[in-house]
């Protein structure tokens, strides 16, 4: 049962508040005021406070700085009759979850009360759950605390116990396979293998042999036996990325397996069960392929029953800063340094940044930065030039009359393949990999954009 301490000089409404929250289940303790409001607390724990602003005996935004400084974790709601923007503002920064005005409703406070509750419990459980991914992979790449950050652990904590198949889509960069793990890691798989395959970096007859497995004989260099990942991750988790990459052949094989629950060796007759969670991953949307027919229509709705979405940089920009520090202290440690911080300048030019290629361009942009750096602090004369060319580009496209996100979106991408080609000097393999794509992927690119007049 929840406790909470109700703080005010008006006995009516002291008594009031009590009534209506112990019909709601939970436990009160009354004070009033500011006095009593510090023995209670000096005794006794409690799971959120209710203060009135203007007490007797002094302030209830002390009582609130008093809260958060012993209890960081104990829910603060501050009431008042005087709707005062001063107020307001120093109860938010103190860390009060809500401010209510006097005078309120039943319903109204109720739904506060309840709404506060279940807001702690969701941060109290996106903390657990990046502790445990962390324990069991060391995923400090999990950084965030924006709200899609918060919407995407919970996802991942709500999916991670079923054993339905998962779909991650997102830009390269993003942490797609992060997330994979961190379900793998939060199901009842967790003691079994998590295996993973690119299918974009193997030509079909590899790809075959490496998921499926082959026999004896199969092919020239095939002198025994192989178990294919199917088979290796039986009983735990497989990890298709890049799976628009495979060809349509593959992919009546995938369907196959996915849909049947066995497999069959390349070159063998003998048909083997598995039981194997399959969780996909993309970062080209599997519809636009469906209906370009490059992707049967079939496998997509069977890799599709749960969707994720790994949310690109730009639209958590809130993380950069937190990610920057996380990174630089990472680095740091690695390479022996003591660089201790990065310049609220620095700061402020990550912040503002593009990041196309999201939290994986970020971290190399802080490990090139903690490298050169000779100094025990990282200025923006350590970053990248792009950084800033990029940064005056975009400021020319700034939302306005006429503006259209998908176009926007389309000509960033255009002018990224043309800057890494001309980079490669007509090299599409190592566009490719200044893009952080496949090959295949790079020539799904530049056809989408028309060629781009490159004549490779």
């Amino acid at each position: 049962m929840s406790r909470i301490l109700v703080v005010d000089d008006e006995q009516s409404m002291r008594e009031w508040l009590a009534i209506m929250l112990r019909k709601e289940g939970y436990e009160v303790v009354v004070a009033d005021g500011r006095g009593q409001a510090a023995a209670v607390l000096g005794n006794e724990t409690v799971d959120m406070v209710i203060t009135d602003v203007r007490l007797t005996d002094g302030d209830g935004i002390e009582i609130l700085r008093h809260v958060k400084a012993a209890a960081p974790e104990t829910i603060v709601i501050v009431m008042t009759a005087f709707n005062t923007t001063e107020y307001a503002v120093a109860a938010r920064k103190l860390g009060a979850e809500a401010y209510v005005l006097k005078p309120f409703d039943v319903d109204e406070l109720r739904v506060v009360v309840r709404d506060a509750f279940a807001n702690s419990r969701l941060r109290e459980e996106n903390v657990i759950l990046k502790r445990e991914v962390g324990k069991l992979y060391g995923l400090d790449h999990v950084v965030g605390t924006s709200a899609v950050m918060a919407a995407l652990f919970e996802m991942v904590r709500a999916v991670a116990p079923t054993s339905s198949t998962v779909l991650v889509t997102g830009e390269s960069g993003t942490g797609k396979e992060l997330v994979a793990r961190a379900i793998h890691g939060l199901s009842g798989r967790a003691e079994r293998p998590f295996v993973s395959i690119n299918c974009g970096a193997l030509p079909d007859t590899l790809l075959e042999s490496e998921l499926f497995g082959h026999v004896k004989g199969a092919f020239t260099d095939a002198r025994q036996n192989k178990k294919g990942l199917f088979e290796a991750a039986h009983g735990g988790t497989l990890f298709l990325d890049e799976v628009s990459e495979t060809s349509p052949p593959m992919q009546v094989k995938l369907l196959r397996a996915l849909q049947e629950r066995r497999i069959r060796r390349l070159g063998g007759t003998e048909e083997i069960d598995v039981d194997v969670r399959v969780i996909a991953a993309t970062n080209i949307p599997l519809e636009d392929l469906v209906h370009e027919k490059r992707f049967r229509e079939d496998l997509f709705y069977r890799l599709q029953v749960i969707p994720i979405r790994t949310p690109p940089l730009r639209e958590r920009r809130e993380d950069i800063r937190l990610l920057a520090e996380h990174f630089l202290e990472r680095f740091s440690r690695r390479m022996g340094k003591k660089v201790e911080r990065l310049t609220e300048d620095a700061l402020v030019s990550l912040e503002r940044y593009s990041w196309p290629g999201n939290v994986r361009e970020l971290e190399n942009v802080v490990e090139r930065a903690v490298a050169l750096e000779t100094s025990t602090e990282v200025g923006p004369d350590r970053l990248p030039e792009a950084l800033g060319e990029r940064e005056g580009r975009e400021s020319a496209t700034l939302i306005g009359p006429g503006f259209r996100l998908d176009a926007h979106l389309k000509g960033v991408e255009a002018r990224l393949l043309e800057e890494a080609l001309e980079a490669a000097r007509g090299d599409r393999a190592e566009a490719a990999r200044l893009l952080g794509v496949t090959p295949r992927s790079l020539r799904y690119l530049v056809q989408k954009h028309g060629g781009l007049h490159d004549k490779n």
